[in-house]
């Protein structure tokens, strides 16, 4: 009974490690991925520990031991890729970095076992904001506000559109104002009752509402950054390369789509996301008869040398809810536009790269976002 439960776990544990090498079948929750490459170092001592039992019950059930052991020692080895991999991409990241943006870089290196052990950062409170009846801002300012106020990063939540709000992964804001800018999470109207072109004016209109409470806040309105994830970094590319605004220096876009025909092209209803339903949602049916429409929520059209914002992209390559191919498309534009960019891709990586800035998606993230805020917002 012992070993056969000992056996399953493996298998289990062996299953869940692999998450970290192949995409996420639909029918299984990408959060396990999720913890697979985030947590793999933690998580790589559950089957040590079985592998270490097996070896001690060899000679009683050889057989069974080194099945057993294999298994334990195969989950390791996927448990502790992330970090292996982290670890080689971070020795060519500041040369990626310095080649688009110049300057210096974060005296801290890319990625760090000790790193991967590090608290979180301390949680702030932020002031309760109200752009208008519907919108609801959270504001997160630094201890230390210089003359002429701080650069302000405007985050903008995922959740395909029709779910999510300002309070997603706070976290996240709370490493940006220890870095010394202010954050504004917003929430927008959401699909289906308020479709596209409604979260590109809710954004605008959070814009303008910073810029009007400037002093107040403690901003300098000629620094923002709009920055979103998933179905936010859709809006936020989509808002900051359409707006034609010299004040918007940068866009930040984590595991987002950027071409809207292109999305529907590809979209299924069988898909981890029904995502044909969510597209219908939030664009009102196929692009036939809406092709303006598309385009405007399609920063991918809207690239041009000399006026786009400098890009800072995320993505996990066996990402399942957002394809990975949009950022690479995205960046072979912003190539052919000669606009600074970067996408930083992670081989093991799959939704919610920031959810653990301590990982190894995190590290790499943190060290390629502060580098990126740092020349970007530059007075």
């Amino acid at each position: 009974m012992l070993r056969g439960s000992l056996f399953l776990l493996a298998l289990l544990l062996l299953g869940m490690a692999s998450l970290t090498a192949v995409r996420v079948p639909v029918a299984v929750n990408w959060r396990l991925a999720l913890l697979a490459g985030e947590y793999g170092h933690v998580l790589w001592l559950l089957p040590a520990g079985i592998a270490l039992a097996a070896w001690f019950m060899r000679h009683a059930h050889f057989g069974w031991s080194v099945a057993t052991g294999t298994v334990g020692l195969a989950a390791i080895a996927f448990f502790l890729k992330p970090s292996m991999q982290a670890a080689a991409l971070a020795r060519d990241l500041p040369a990626r970095m310095r080649a688009q943006f110049g300057g210096d870089l974060p005296a801290s290196p890319a990625f760090s076992v000790a790193g991967l052990f590090r608290g979180a950062p301390a949680a702030i409170q932020p002031q309760a904001h109200r752009i208008g009846p519907d919108l609801p801002m959270d504001f997160y300012r630094p201890a230390t506000v210089p003359a002429g106020g701080v650069p302000c990063i405007v985050v903008v939540h995922g959740g395909g559109w029709d779910s999510g709000d300002r309070s997603q992964l706070p976290g996240f804001n709370h490493w940006l104002v220890a870095q010394g800018y202010a954050v504004a999470a917003i929430s927008y109207r959401l699909a289906p009752a308020h479709p596209w072109p409604a979260q590109r004016d809710d954004t605008l209109a959070a814009i303008t509402y910073l810029r009007t409470n400037a002093a107040a806040l403690g901003l300098d309105p000629a620094r923002i950054v709009l920055a979103g994830r998933s179905a936010g970094g859709q809006i936020a590319a989509a808002v900051g390369y359409t707006a034609d605004d010299p004040g918007i220096r940068g866009v930040v876009a984590f595991y987002a789509p950027f071409d809207m025909r292109f999305v529907w092209s590809i979209s299924r209803d069988d898909d981890a996301l029904n995502s044909l339903k969510l597209m219908r949602q939030y664009l009102g049916g196929p692009p036939e008869g809406r092709e303006d429409l598309y385009d405007s929520a399609s920063a991918q059209q809207h690239v041009r040398r000399g006026r786009t914002p400098p890009t800072l992209m995320v993505h996990g390559v066996i990402d399942t809810l957002v394809w990975h191919r949009h950022s690479e498309r995205l960046s072979a534009r912003l190539v052919e536009e000669g606009v600074p960019h970067l996408h930083l891709s992670l081989p093991w990586a799959v939704h919610a790269v920031e959810f653990n800035l301590a990982g190894p998606s995190g590290q790499l993230t943190a060290y390629a976002l502060k580098g990126f805020l740092a020349r970007v917002t530059a007075p």
